[in-house]
């Protein structure tokens, strides 16, 4: 029950960062701004994201993580509310950025949470079950809400998250047992994780390697419109595909990151440098398409669980500071994902090449996650 509501936390969270991407075109008529101005809303949320990952996991390390995560819940659920009755374009802002803030310290801590209540072989798989709510989010709460929103206005959407967010808060304080702060936990022990080469090869691998995924989901949508022949309204189809993918491939993936944390992480960015490498191709045809959709979600998201386990493992007295940076590099890899598309569509090059280009980013991370590794390896060898 208590992986439940953690993973009722996931769902909310994922619904209210993806919902406003598709509503951006009511946002920008309800606050008087343009489209590419309502494209600022999506930012100021990831710069939430960013921000408040590590600052609040590191000061909230004295505290409780049963009330940390009561606390950052409460604000998401202001956010929500604040962005629904918001008359302007910079309260707006200001409210998506307060939304932002507790969501990869919310997801760092839970982890930690989650993999303290099973046995040590069971960790991964508590992790999947927690994170199991964000694709769930994209086949589920972001096609509901968006539908919502653009019937009945949206901010009737935020409002729900918002009604997401408080049942939430009602499940960890009721299911979530509280865990003691230890003696040596504190914002030093904390940052300390800052000092391991291994949580930067960690966070290296999961940037780099998301980068690739973002790379090609960032334009999916005029992909499959003019690469497969999808008409717009189809395209919502095409997201649920990938939701279902990305629900798969977590859950695999926790499996696999218990069996063999390692060869789960290189065998997943194996898996999504074949899926980008061939996804120009296959999107040529609308089977193919929706294959390639759905191998992507599923390929990416095996990496999930394997990199926030690695991150603990690595991090010894920081793991919630690491767990929680996992978030913000995430954040990270889809800017720097979209931005590299961006760069290869502006040269010309047609909407088969952001895929091609992720590939070669996968491959990067699978590079670092080798090195990472052979450290390891090396380490042992020493100690030995």
């Amino acid at each position: 029950m208590a992986l439940l509501a953690l993973a009722t936390g996931g769902f909310a969270i994922g619904t209210t960062e993806f919902v406003t991407m598709g509503l951006l075109p009511q946002i920008a008529d309800g606050v008087h701004i343009s489209i590419p101005a309502a494209g600022h809303i999506v930012a100021a949320y990831a710069i939430g994201v960013v921000a408040g990952a590590p600052v609040i996991a590191a000061l909230g390390a004295r505290t409780g993580r049963k009330r940390l995560l009561l606390g950052l819940m409460a604000v998401f659920v202001l956010g929500n509310v604040l962005s629904a009755v918001a008359t302007s374009y910079e309260l707006l802002m200001a409210a998506r950025f307060l939304t932002g803030l507790p969501h990869g310290a919310f997801f760092g801590i839970s982890a930690v949470v989650g993999a303290s209540l099973v046995p040590v072989n069971r960790r991964a798989w508590a992790v999947s079950m927690i994170m199991v709510g964000l694709p769930i989010a994209n086949i589920i709460g972001v096609p509901a809400t968006t539908l919502i929103g653009q019937q009945l206005g949206w901010q009737l959407p935020f409002l729900l998250v918002g009604g997401l967010g408080l049942l939430t808060l009602v499940a960890v304080y009721f299911w979530v047992a509280p865990q003691p702060v230890g003696s040596d936990v504190n914002v030093r022990s904390e940052l300390s994780a800052l000092a391991r080469p291994q949580v930067w090869m960690a966070l290296l691998v999961g940037m780099v390697g998301f980068g690739g995924m973002f790379a090609t989901y960032s334009y999916i949508t005029p992909t499959m419109t003019e690469l497969a022949g999808f008409t717009p309204a189809a395209v919502t189809i095409v997201l649920a595909v990938y939701g279902v993918g990305m629900t798969g491939g977590t859950l695999v993936g926790g499996r696999l990151a218990d069996r063999a944390l390692m060869p789960s992480l290189y065998g997943g960015l194996v898996a999504v440098t074949v899926v980008l490498g061939t996804f120009g191709w296959l999107a040529q045809s609308k089977p193919g398409a929706l294959v390639g959709v759905f191998a992507m979600g599923f390929s990416a998201s095996i990496l999930i669980p394997a990199l926030q386990t690695r991150l603990m493992d690595v991090a010894h007295e920081g793991q919630s500071l690491a767990a929680s940076l996992n978030h913000s590099t995430l954040n990270v890899a889809n800017a720097l994902g979209a931005w590299l598309g961006s760069v290869v569509l502006a040269a010309g090059y047609g909407y088969e090449w952001p895929s091609r280009v992720g590939a070669a980013l996968a491959v990067a991370g699978l590079v670092l996650a080798l090195v990472s590794g052979l450290m390891d390896r090396r380490s042992n060898r020493v100690v030995g």
